[in-house]
């Protein structure tokens, strides 16, 4: 099965292409692994793409459409993938579109995750990260710490992140609606788009994703 996720920040894409992925045996390809592993192995996408980011310049969406290419052309991706943060705007959907084509392949879906802005906001800027241990994560409303300000799990204070802020929050939801929620309309137009709420536990989620995306509705 080959399918693109999409959503807002703070919809829990992460979580549930993870989750996707391993229950329907298809790699997770996501845009930020996809540059990670590329710098890491000093490519020579990896490279370019590096020097545009050390510069603070957006990536060409040519050197993410090659990093894509390359990626879902790799064994494990033969019988699918579950894209992740890719195509982020129109014309890399249209890119995709493309490329698909030249090798004879298609979209089966496109999972359109569905969460409140107010939620969104809520759920993102109520993190709290530990300064000791960032995998140690804290939320004022949902996970909140024993003692306020205090890590549980080896007393290190949490604090939110800049990129966390209510203001950061916003300014990325705009940038989503403006730049990669069209990619909606563009695939629904070939009825490809299977829309879900993201609300709820992660485990209900997840189980509400999968019988969409089975279904088709």
């Amino acid at each position: 099965m080959r399918i693109v996720l999409v959503g807002p920040p703070g919809a829990g894409k992460g979580t549930q292409a993870t989750r996707l992925a391993e229950k329907l045996r298809i790699p997770h390809i996501s845009t930020g692994d996809l540059f990670r592993a590329n710098i890491s192995r000093q490519t020579e996408l990896g490279k370019l793409a590096k020097s545009y980011m050390d510069a603070g310049d957006l990536v060409p969406d040519e050197v993410t459409i090659a990093m894509a290419k390359d990626r879902m052309a790799q064994p494990d991706a033969e019988n699918g993938f579950l894209l992740d943060g890719f195509p982020r705007n129109v014309s890399q959907a249209e890119a995709l579109d493309e490329l698909l084509k030249s090798e004879g392949i298609k979209l089966d879906a496109v999972l359109d995750l569905e969460a409140p802005e107010d939620e969104v906001v809520k759920r993102i800027a109520g993190r709290r990260v530990c300064r000791k241990d960032s995998a140690h994560v804290f939320h004022v409303t949902y996970s909140p710490p024993k003692h306020e300000g205090v890590c549980d799990v080896c007393g290190g204070e949490l604090y939110q992140r800049d990129d966390d802020s209510e203001e950061t929050v916003r300014t990325r939801l705009e940038v989503y609606h403006t730049q990669t929620e069209p990619i909606i309309d563009y695939y629904r137009a070939q009825g490809l788009v299977v829309t879900i709420s993201a609300m709820g536990p992660v485990d209900e989620v997840t189980g509400r994703a999968l019988e969409a995306l089975k279904s088709g509705q």
